[in-house]
C-alpha cells in the first residue's frame, strides 16, 4: 500500500495539536482527522479516535503493525516540516 497524497491543514500554534491531516493510500482511499501532537520531545501522529461512553479514547482508524505506522507517521512529520518550512521563506 502507497501513499500517495498527504494533506496538512495546520491550527493554532497556541495548541500542543500543530495541524490535521488527511492521508490518501493508492489514490483509492483516504483517512481523515490524523493530529500532528507536539510531545514533551518531539512532534507525533495520533490517529482519528471517537470518546467512547465510558470516556475512554478508541482509535477508530490505525496501522496494524509497527512498520506501517513508523512509515505514515515519518511521510506525515516529513511533509509537515516541508509546508512549515514553505511558510517560513514567504
Amino acid at each position: 500500500m502507497e501513499i500517495t497524497d498527504i494533506r496538512i491543514k495546520k491550527v493554532s500554534t497556541d495548541s500542543k495539536m500543530k495541524a490535521v491531516v488527511s492521508v490518501t493510500f493508492d489514490n483509492s482511499f483516504v483517512v481523515h482527522d490524523i493530529k500532528i501532537i507536539e510531545g514533551q520531545d518531539k512532534l507525533f501522529t495520533a490517529m482519528p479516535s471517537r470518546k467512547t461512553p465510558e470516556g475512554e479514547y478508541k482509535d477508530i482508524a490505525h496501522p496494524i503493525n509497527s512498520e506501517m505506522r513508523t512509515e505514515l507517521q515519518k511521510q506525515i512529520l516529513t511533509q509537515y516540516e516541508r509546508e512549515l518550512a514553505l511558510a517560513d521563506d514567504e
